[in-house]
């Protein structure tokens, strides 16, 4: 795609032109906000538009913006950002959620004439927005408390029985999965696996994808984690904690599970030092960074460039963007 076309908002779709999205996924702390933000700012210095959009599990809640790193709106500068803190703690967003609201965003910044970047790291986010979900029917209220009653054995060995395909995939101990699993054969009378046959929403063949995955060296990134979270405590990180359990959130909702809550949440309560906190919150980062290189490692197509350096730089990433799409 030439570089006009790229920047171009006027495509024919009964021609089967489609138009531009760019991705960039990548472990938390690996520069994907940095990254986006310059994109956006060269896209607009050749005469076009870019909007980025949030593909970030925890950075979609309002009560977290340090935790969860969110741009700050001296950072975001005059690009403008979508689906930052869209979302109250007190509603968890779901897979579909995001995907849902992310589709119309994404519509809505083609319709003005602009390049919409996905910037984010949860996989799933990414993978429902551009392969649609599963139509799984409503789970009934007494099915769901039934199998959320069992013990973790208990459901696999009733998973076992009922939908022996799905427990072969899952590890015995993996009590979400397991429990989503039962609860929905049991509620639909099939299997997830039917389920996921017949997939609805995706936006994947709807638009020209240009993909960059940020896979830099573990340990360059592993020490960034370490010095980002010490950054966040020093940015008041425990007062955006204190909020929140003021609140009198659920202790099961997803933004009081997000990385560095439990974590400052105990130091609050007197249970741990600061320092056993931030080493505990640091560790809890490095953790998902390794779940997050995993994914994007075997999951994403692998046709999507993967950009693996210690050391890089934004520019030097968009660079390599640029050369890879034949952009210039």
């Amino acid at each position: 795609m030439s570089t006009a076309k790229f920047l171009d908002a006027n495509y024919d779709t009964t021609t089967g032109e489609r138009p531009p999205l760019a991705l960039i996924a990548g472990p938390t702390a690996s520069g994907k906000s940095d990254c986006a933000l310059t994109l956006a700012q060269r896209l607009e210095a050749m005469g076009g538009k870019a909007v980025i959009i949030n593909a970030d599990a925890s950075q979609v809640y309002a009560d977290i913006p340090i935790l969860s790193a969110c741009p700050t709106p001296a950072e975001m500068g005059t690009i403008e950002h979508r689906l930052f803190g869209a979302w109250d703690g007190a509603e968890s967003c779901s897979a579909a959620d995001w995907a849902k609201a992310a589709r119309t965003t994404i519509a809505q910044v083609h319709s003005a004439g602009a390049v919409p970047i996905l910037v984010g790291g949860t996989g799933l986010y990414i993978r429902t927005l551009l392969e649609g979900i599963a139509p799984v029917p409503e789970i009934d209220p007494a099915i769901r408390a039934a199998v959320r009653a069992l013990t973790v054995a208990e459901a696999y060995h009733a998973l076992c029985a009922e939908d022996p395909a799905r427990a072969a995939a899952l590890a015995p101990t993996d009590t979400t999965r397991i429990a989503r699993a039962l609860e929905v054969v049991r509620s639909s009378g099939k299997p997830l696996a039917h389920w996921q046959q017949h997939k609805e929403g995706g936006i994947g063949e709807s638009v020209s994808l240009f993909p960059a995955i940020l896979m830099p060296e573990r340990t360059w990134l592993y020490a960034r984690c370490d010095t980002r979270f010490a950054a966040m405590i020093a940015a008041g990180a425990r007062a955006e904690v204190e909020a929140l359990l003021a609140r009198g959130l659920d202790p099961a909702l997803a933004v009081m599970r997000a990385i560095g809550v439990p974590e400052i949440a105990a130091w609050i309560a007197g249970e741990c030092t600061q320092e056993d906190a931030l080493a505990r919150a640091a560790q809890a980062t490095r953790n998902y960074a390794k779940r997050q290189f995993t994914w994007l490692r075997h999951q994403p197509p692998a046709e999507w460039p993967r950009i693996a350096a210690e050391n890089y730089t934004v520019n030097s990433i968009c660079d390599i963007l640029f050369r890879h799409y034949g952009l210039t």
